[in-house]
C-alpha cells in the first residue's frame, strides 16, 4: 500500500464532514458516500504508467473514466446470483429453506436481496421473477397472487434504493409474466428496472402489446432482441443494472470507459486518432482494468470469503469484464472537424461509416486483449456502450445520437444507431419517448420492436411522453421526485441525484418525441 500526502488526507477528511453534516442525504445515503470516501484513501493497485493524465485530469481532458468503483475494489462491479438454485436449494448462509408456497418464495427473494452486493451497494439483478415464481402459482388465484406481487414490488421499490436493480421477464408468456406486468402498469415505479426478453415467434403477440402498454405507464420494460443475446452469450444470460448483458451465475468485475471526444481531441485527425491516439488509451485502459481485476480476484478475498461463491450462486469462472465507452458521436464529430469535412454524426453517410470503423476497431482490441481471469469469454473483455453519468455535458451515452439532433423520422434514426449494436453483447440500446396518442395504437411499438429486432438492433426502450417515470439513460427516475430533490427535500433513491444531473447536464427532457 502506497503512502498518501497529508494534503489528500485533510482533503478527505473535510469531505467526510461535508457528508455528515449534508441536509439533503438520507442516512443510508451518508453511510454509502463515507465508505467509498474512506476507500478513497487507499493506494492498492498496479497502476500502468500514463494513467494519471488520461484519469485524473479536469473533465475536458478526461479520456479514462472508472465510474466511481474505488481504489480498492472489495466485490466484482455487477454480482449476477443463480435465484433459481437458490429457489431450489435455499441457503445455509442465510438460514433459509427452500420456499415452498408464493409466500415463502417472495420472502426468501426479499431476503437474499438484502445480501447481494454490488458498486450500489444493491443488487443489480433480481432474478427472471416470472419463471422462478411461476412454480409457485398454481394454488393461488390471480386477486390473491396481484396483492403478493404488489406487495413484494413495492418492497424492493422502498428498499432497493436505486433503480439499477433490474428483473427480466419472457420470452415466453407466463401467467406471473402477465400478472407482474398489470401490477407494475398499477404501481409507476421506478424500481425495479424491467425488462422483457423478446424474440418473434416464441414471444406471443398479446404479451408483447402488453408489455408496451406498461411501458407506456411506467418506462418499463424495455425491450431485448434475446435471439441475439443468446447467440453471443448462450441461454444463461440476463439483462442487470441499465441494460448490462451478462453471465448467468457470474457478472462483471468492472466496467471503465473511454470517453472518446476527448481522445478526438489529442488526436491531429482522423489517422493520428486510429494510429497513435485511440490505440495508446485503450491499452492504458486495458491494462488498469487488469489490475483491478487482479486485486478482486487475487488479494481481497470475496470469492473465497462470500457466501455467494461458497455455495455456489456464482462462480468466479463465469465472471468477465466489460471495455465501456461513451461519446462517438461527439468524436466523430470533433475528426470530421479537424479534417475539414461537412457533416454530423447521425445525418451523414460518412460520419456513420467513420463511427463504425472506430467502434469496429475498439471491439477487435477488446477481442484480442486477453485477461486470465475472464475465462466465460474467451479470455477477454466484452464491449460495453455506457450509458454515461449525471456529471456528464457534451458527452452522448455510447453511440446514441445526441438529444436535440434526432433525425426527423424515426426510421432514419434507427437505421443509424443499426450500424452500433451488433458490436455490444454487454450492452447497448436507445430510447425513445412516445407521444401520448400512441395509447390507441401500442401495435405501433410492437411494429417498430420486431423491425428493429429483425435488423439487429439489440435493445430499445419506450416511454409516454408526460409520464412521471422516464428513462433517464438506462436507469429509471421519477420527476415528481426529482422536484423533490431540487426543492432540497430528501429522496428515497440513490439515482433520484443522477437523474436530475443528467436532467440538467444531459438535456433528457428534450428527447425527440416519436
Amino acid at each position: 500500500m502506497r503512502d498518501i500526502s497529508m494534503e489528500r488526507v485533510n482533503e478527505t477528511r473535510k469531505k467526510i464532514l461535508d457528508i455528515i453534516k449534508s441536509p439533503i442525504l438520507t442516512h443510508e445515503q451518508k453511510v454509502a458516500s463515507l465508505a467509498n470516501t474512506a476507500d478513497s484513501l487507499l493506494e492498492v493497485l498496479d497502476l500502468p504508467q500514463g494513467l494519471d493524465e488520461l484519469m485524473n485530469v479536469p473533465a475536458d481532458r478526461k479520456c479514462i473514466c472508472d465510474l466511481n468503483e474505488g481504489h480498492a475494489p472489495l466485490r466484482p462491479r455487477y454480482i449476477i446470483p443463480d435465484y433459481a438454485k437458490f429457489m431450489k436449494e435455499g441457503s445455509r448462509f442465510l438460514q433459509l429453506a427452500p420456499p415452498t408456497d408464493l409466500y415463502e418464495a417472495l420472502n426468501s427473494l426479499l431476503i437474499f436481496y438484502k445480501h447481494v452486493p454490488s458498486v450500489t451497494n444493491f443488487p443489480v439483478y433480481l432474478g427472471q421473477l416470472d419463471t422462478l415464481l411461476e412454480p409457485f402459482m398454481q394454488d393461488v388465484d390471480d386477486t390473491t397472487a396481484k396483492k403478493l406481487l404488489r406487495g413484494f414490488l413495492v418492497h424492493v421499490d422502498r428498499t432497493i434504493l436505486d433503480s439499477f436493480s433490474h428483473a427480466n421477464i419472457g420470452p415466453k408468456p407466463t401467467r406471473t409474466g402477465r400478472l407482474l406486468l398489470e401490477v407494475e402498469a398499477e404501481l409507476t415505479q421506478a424500481v425495479p428496472n424491467l425488462t422483457l426478453k423478446y424474440e418473434e415467434g416464441v414471444t406471443d403477440d398479446d404479451f408483447a402489446i402488453q408489455a408496451v402498454k406498461t411501458a407506456l405507464r411506467s418506462a418499463k420494460p424495455s425491450f431485448a432482441n434475446h435471439r441475439m443475446f443468446t447467440q453471443e452469450l448462450g441461454e444463461n444470460y440476463v439483462i442487470a443494472s441499465c441494460y448490462n448483458g451478462l453471465p448467468l451465475g457470474g457478472g462483471s468485475y468492472t466496467l471503465c470507459r473511454l470517453i472518446l471526444g476527448n481522445i478526438a481531441k489529442r488526436a491531429g485527425g482522423i489517422e493520428d486518432f486510429r494510429t497513435n491516439q485511440l490505440p495508446y488509451v485503450m491499452d492504458i485502459m486495458a491494462r488498469y482494468m487488469d489490475s483491478r481485476i487482479r486485486f478482486e480476484v487475487e488479494e481481497s478475498g470475496f470469492f473465497e470469503n462470500n457466501f455467494l461463491a461458497r455455495e455456489g450462486f456464482i462462480s468466479r469462472k463465469r465472471f468477465t469484464a466489460m471495455f465501456g465507452l461513451v461519446g462517438l458521436a461527439e468524436c466523430v464529430n470533433i475528426l470530421l472537424e479537424k479534417e475539414g469535412r461537412p457533416g454530423r454524426f447521425g445525418h451523414d453517410e460518412y460520419a456513420t461509416e467513420l463511427g463504425e470503423s472506430i467502434i469496429k476497431q475498439i471491439y477487435e482490441f477488446s477481442e484480442k486483449h486477453h485477461n486470465p481471469y475472464c475465462e466465460i469469454t474467451g479470455g477477454h473483455f466484452l464491449l460495453h456502450a455506457q450509458v454515461g453519468i449525471s456529471e456528464d455535458q457534451n458527452i452522448s451515452p455510447g453511440t446514441r445520437i445526441p438529444i436535440g439532433e434526432e433525425p426527423d423520422e424515426m426510421i432514419d434514426h434507427l437505421m443509424v444507431v443499426n450500424h452500433f449494436h451488433k458490436y455490444f453483447p454487454s450492452g447497448t440500446g436507445d430510447i425513445f419517448p412516445i407521444d401520448v396518442t400512441v395509447h390507441q395504437n401500442p401495435e405501433y411499438v410492437l411494429d417498430i420492436v420486431k423491425g428493429s429486432f429483425r435488423k439487429e438492433l439489440r435493445y430499445l426502450s419506450f416511454y409516454e411522453k408526460n409520464s412521471d417515470v422516464i428513462r433517464i439513460t438506462g436507469y429509471l427516475v421519477k420527476r415528481s421526485e426529482i422536484e423533490k430533490l431540487k426543492s432540497g427535500q430528501n429522496v428515497l433513491q440513490d439515482t433520484t441525484a443522477l437523474g436530475m444531473g443528467a436532467v440538467m447536464n444531459g438535456k433528457i427532457l428534450d428527447r425527440k418525441v416519436r
